[in-house]
Formats: structure tokens, sequence, C-alpha cells
């Protein structure tokens, strides 16, 4: 296994680009981040490159709702310019989401529909659209990557909200580059039965995400048994990799030393 570190979340102090070293001075040299349109990505890049890093995964803030037959244009669109991002700098994941999600007065919200669409109308057009989509990414090396947000904290209505949505979406595509992100703190947020769904859903997942609830920082500080989630993992024999997607609660490199301990990679 190995960690990924997320720049958004980590070594906030500083500028994102000089995150990048901070996070190699640990021993962290695959990293993420958020909303790539947003982000100065080239001299991320650039400076991955220079101190021995990769940007392990990223994804479109503006990408539209998959679940919208409003918006069929614009994901595909937004996902060729995502992927050809992800090609020109060596970029190996990208997320997907089902819908558009956008900050209004400080909280996270899924963009309204176009129109009155029912449930099994916006996952049939879900489902049209990955395909779509997935013929573009077949043409890279690219995986993409699905991830159920929770809605606990993202108001509106999100239409693939935890990991039994998100398995059934990645296995009726049956496609080897479409895979899931177990996301521990997601999925406790919104329906908890986290050891059944590591077994339920292996071979599914190539990463999972160590988030503890309901501060989402690093694991020990919240209601996680991270221990029994990593037995299990030792167990199933998983050997992908631990995303750091939360905010330490002191040091970075306190938290790394607290998630070493309560979620060894080994």
């Amino acid at each position: 296994m190995e960690y990924t570190g997320y720049l958004d979340f980590w070594f906030t102090d500083r500028p994102i680009v000089e995150r990048v070293e901070a996070f190699v001075a640990l021993g962290i040299t695959r990293l993420d981040v958020w909303f790539w349109r947003n982000t100065p990505i080239a001299e991320i890049a650039a400076e991955c490159r220079r101190v021995g890093a990769v940007i392990n995964s990223t994804f479109d803030d503006d990408m539209g709702s998959l679940a919208d037959p409003g918006d069929n244009e614009k994901t595909v669109r937004s996902w060729a310019e995502s992927l050809e991002l992800a090609v020109k700098y060596g970029i190996e994941h990208l997320f997907i989401f089902s819908n558009q999600v956008e900050v209004a007065n400080g909280k996270e919200w899924t963009r309204r529909l176009s129109s009155n669409f029912s449930e099994a109308e916006q996952y049939a057009n879900l489902l049209n659209q990955t395909e779509k989509i997935m013929k573009l990414v077949e043409q890279t090396l690219v995986e993409v990557w699905v991830e159920g947000l929770n809605e606990f904290h993202i108001k509106g209505g999100v239409l693939v909200h935890n990991h039994e949505l998100a398995a059934d979406w990645i296995r009726r595509i049956d496609h080897p580059q479409f895979r899931l992100a177990f996301d521990c703190y997601h999925q406790q947020r919104g329906s908890g039965n986290l050891i059944w769904g590591l077994e339920e859903y292996h071979g599914l997942y190539p990463t999972i995400h160590i988030g503890d609830v309901p501060t989402r920082q690093e694991p020990g500080t919240g209601e996680i048994n991270f221990p029994n989630i990593r037995a299990k993992l030792r167990q199933l024999g998983f050997d992908g990799y631990v995303g750091l997607e939360f905010r330490p609660s002191g040091s970075e490199a306190e938290a790394l030393a607290r998630t070493k301990e309560l979620f060894p990679l080994i």
C-alpha cells in the first residue's frame, strides 16, 4: 500500500505549489489535488517533476451533472478537457461524481436539475453519459474513480450518495478503467457499514480514503474504528492507495505519525 497526500488539506499555511516539497519531505510522493480548473496545475506538475513526485488524482469542479440530461453536452466536453489535461501532465486518476456541487452561503449544494426528472431517468442518463465518457477514457491510460458523496453536508440531493449506488454504477458500466474510491468519511456520514462495504465491494476499489468522522481529521480523532478497518483490509489482501484526504488536527508530521500508528501500511 501507499499513502497519497491531499494538497488542499495539508500545509495550508503556504501556497499550494510549495506544499509539494513539504509532502515529499514527509516521504509522500503521490499527491492529489482538487479543482484543476482553479489550481495552478501546470506549476504543481513542474514542481512534482523537480522533487520526484507525481499528481495522483484531480477532478473538474465544473464537469456538470451526469444526472441531468440538460448537461449532456457539457459533461462530455468537460471530460474531454480533463482527459487532455491528465495526459499532458501524467495524472493517472480522475474522479467522477453524479452531480455538480456548488458553494452557496458557505455550504456545499448540488446544482438544481434543468427539469423535473425522476431518479430513474437521472440514473439512466448517468449510465448513458458514462458510456460515452468511457469511450474517451479508453483512448488513454487514465483510470476513473467513482465516489459516492454523502448528503450530510452536501445539501440538495446527490444521486449517487453512498457506496452501494457507486458500486452498482461501476458494475453496470463494467469497464476496467472505471473503479471505486472507498471513502470512509463519506460512507460513515451517509450509511455506515464500513466493514460490510469493504467485504462486499472488494475488488472494485483500488483506493480508500481515511478521514475520520465527524471532523474529517486523521484516524483516531473521531468515531471510526480504523484498527478494525486496517485488519479487514489486511485480511482481504488489499494493496492499493490510502488517500490522506483529511485536515491534520495538529502539525502535519504529528498527523502522519498518528496515522501510521493507527493505520500502518504494513
